[in-house]
């Protein structure tokens, strides 16, 4: 360890992994930067640098999301968690999340259920940002923007494509979705999450990207929820209109993340 400089940011638009990773992509790349230390429910990053922090400031305001220096002193490297750990159990969050968005793809076409289409897409989302961050190393920063661009598109793309769909099936006499798939298949989507979330709680990991996964995946189980309310509204009100309501806002979430992805391109 040696003495460097630390330098405080209010990142006030830092609320989930994807600006987390903006973040990292735009600094990483900097020799003068030593380490990251992301502290996501405050919106407050800790850059160990050597130098100035005028540069890191520069290459932060570029990214637009609200940040502001707090202030600069000296300090030393901070000592890093176990990494291997960290990264096995993002592996089993990200197998659950990937194979889960297969799932619930394939049954929502099966039972005509938006709902279960839209948590799909949730899931790929995740997946894709568990992803970058498990396979965004060193110098593959080039190669993680290239994967985001194309993976951010692909995402928006699906988003559009499900948004076009539930207006389509509003202005239609689609047929009424298939609530037991609706409910069965999002219980076990709901459980997949609860496993996802005491595997990185089980961690009792400090690192922010940890975090982060914690707040991601406890929205999933929100949207899990809704969709499992849904399906209740579907049986007692004999109605399609529930299902695409639910559908309908989580596309607008699926659609928030593509985005997000995207800016990791730039």
């Amino acid at each position: 360890m040696y003495t460097i400089n630390k330098s405080t940011f209010k990142v006030s638009q830092m609320d989930c992994p994807s600006e987390e990773q903006m973040i990292r992509m735009k600094l990483e790349s900097n020799p003068q930067i030593k380490y990251l230390d992301f502290d996501i429910p405050n919106r407050k990053l800790d850059v160990y640098h050597q130098g100035n922090a005028q540069e890191i400031n520069v290459a932060l305001g570029a990214l637009k999301l609200g940040e502001k220096l707090l202030g600069t002193e000296k300090a030393e490297t901070p000592i890093t968690e176990d990494e291997t750990k960290q990264k096995k159990i993002l592996w089993w969050v990200l197998y659950i999340n990937f194979g889960f968005f297969v799932i619930e793809m394939t049954t929502g076409w099966i039972s005509s259920s938006m709902g279960l289409i839209a948590d799909s897409l949730d899931m790929l989302a995740d997946s894709i940002v568990y992803a970058l961050s498990l396979f965004a190393v060193g110098g593959a920063i080039s190669r993680k923007k290239k994967v985001a661009k194309f993976s951010g598109y692909f995402q928006m793309a699906l988003a559009l494509l499900g948004f076009s769909e539930v207006v389509r099936r509003f202005l239609s006499s689609s047929e009424t979705p298939l609530f037991q798939w609706m409910i069965i298949v999002s219980i076990f989507a709901l459980i997949g999450n609860l496993v996802s979330l005491w595997l990185i709680n089980k961690a009792k990991s400090k690192e922010a990207h940890m975090q982060a996964s914690a707040i991601f995946t406890s929205n999933d189980i929100i949207v899990n929820g809704g969709v499992i309310l849904a399906g209740v509204l579907v049986y007692f009100l004999d109605s399609k209109w529930p299902d695409l309501v639910i559908g309908g806002v989580v596309f607008a979430f699926v659609m928030r993340g593509a985005i997000r992805i995207l800016k990791l391109s730039k």
